[in-house]
């Protein structure tokens, strides 16, 4: 799918075609409403904050830092509204089995800290009743 905006580069017929041979949809935008290109200009503002907090002296190294930035961003970073995956999980398919993967770390993980607490209170009572147990010793001034 290739969601866009209604500029002339996107209504021309050659993309069309182009869109068409690969067996894409193309989504326009509503006009005059840009909340429908809310993810595509989120992504936008995303990779100019990213890329412009550094000097490039080459345009080249200006390349290689967007590159570096969408290799990031799609495969690296977690996106709340993909349930905490990247997109390329989402795209490949690997969610469904990341999010029963981390599921199955939680409850293994809940477990351990159950029987930890467990181990934690028993020992701690045992010593309560180790202590209760002993019998005070009188001070050197106390006489018996």
């Amino acid at each position: 799918m290739q969601q866009s905006h209604n500029g002339s580069s996107y209504v021309a017929a050659d993309l069309v075609d182009y869109l068409d041979a690969k067996g894409m949809v193309h989504v326009r935008g509503a006009p005059h409403h840009p909340q429908t290109q809310g993810k595509i200009e989120r992504w936008h503002q995303t990779m100019k904050n990213r890329v412009l907090i550094e000097n490039y002296f080459l345009p080249g190294d200006l390349e290689r830092q967007i590159g570096t930035f969408i290799d990031h961003y799609n495969n690296h970073r977690y996106h709340e509204s993909l349930a905490n995956l990247t997109p390329a999980d989402v795209y490949h398919g690997r969610g469904a089995k990341i999010l029963k993967m981390r599921e199955e770390i939680k409850k293994q993980t809940i477990r351990k800290r159950r029987l930890q607490h467990k181990s934690r209170r028993r020992l701690n009572s045992k010593r309560n009743r180790t202590r209760a147990s002993v019998t005070k010793r009188p001070r050197k001034s106390e006489k018996p």
